[in-house]
């Protein structure tokens, strides 16, 4: 299991709207890959995206997948909030952050809200036609976890617990992450090498 710091650091609105769009491109690459991919988001204070988010990537290939996005990632697109504006390229960074020491926060069963779906899986007469994957939502913080890989419901909302838990104790370390002074600085230098991953216009197209 590994997690992912994407954050914005200081930068502008345009740059929250580029977190956002790579945790999307992200979920999108981690699925076809197989992996599972949840997501602890900062304050959103505008509804341009959280300055900071935490992605935990878990299965076989979660560290080759985090190399690939460790780094800077550059959007590049006329911003939409500023038409005037001049700059065109907008930069964020991705860097891994070490294993979490504490355990995950206890979580009152009685503010989770479990909603039961099918897994999915080929269709025609093997589509899955039992809702056996669960989804696990945190009322008060709007947080989810999704579990789709067991066998059984049963087994799935133990998981998809699991992970609420963890995303709930993750979610309280990303302001504290996003303010620290080594992540600034991270982003300093990121922002001078070369990006990781280049994406352009609205549709956050990978370059």
């Amino acid at each position: 299991m590994i997690r992912l710091l994407i954050t914005a650091g200081r930068g502008p609105a345009e740059c929250r709207i580029a977190v956002v769009n790579t945790l999307a491109a992200m979920t999108r690459e981690a699925e076809a890959s197989g992996l599972g991919l949840d997501v602890a988001t900062g304050h959103d204070p505008d509804g341009h995206g959280p300055a900071s988010a935490i992605a935990v990537i878990s299965g076989p290939g979660a560290e080759r997948f985090a190399r690939r996005w460790s780094g800077s990632v550059q959007w590049t697109y006329q911003s939409p909030l500023r038409p005037l504006h001049k700059r065109k390229n907008w930069f964020i960074g991705v860097m891994a952050l070490p294993a979490a020491l504490v355990p995950p926060a206890s979580l009152d069963l009685r503010e989770v809200r479990f909603e039961a779906f099918r897994a999915g899986g080929p269709g025609g007469q093997h589509q899955n036609k039992t809702e056996t994957a669960v989804r696990a939502v945190h009322m008060p913080s709007g947080l989810a976890a999704v579990a789709r890989d067991g066998r059984s419901q049963h087994r799935n909302k133990a998981v998809a617990l699991e992970r609420l838990a963890m995303l709930l104790k993750i979610s309280q370390e990303v302001a504290v992450i996003a303010d620290q002074r080594a992540v600034h600085s991270s982003r300093g230098r990121l922002e001078r090498g070369n990006p990781v991953r280049r994406f352009r216009g609205k549709e956050f197209e990978p370059l």
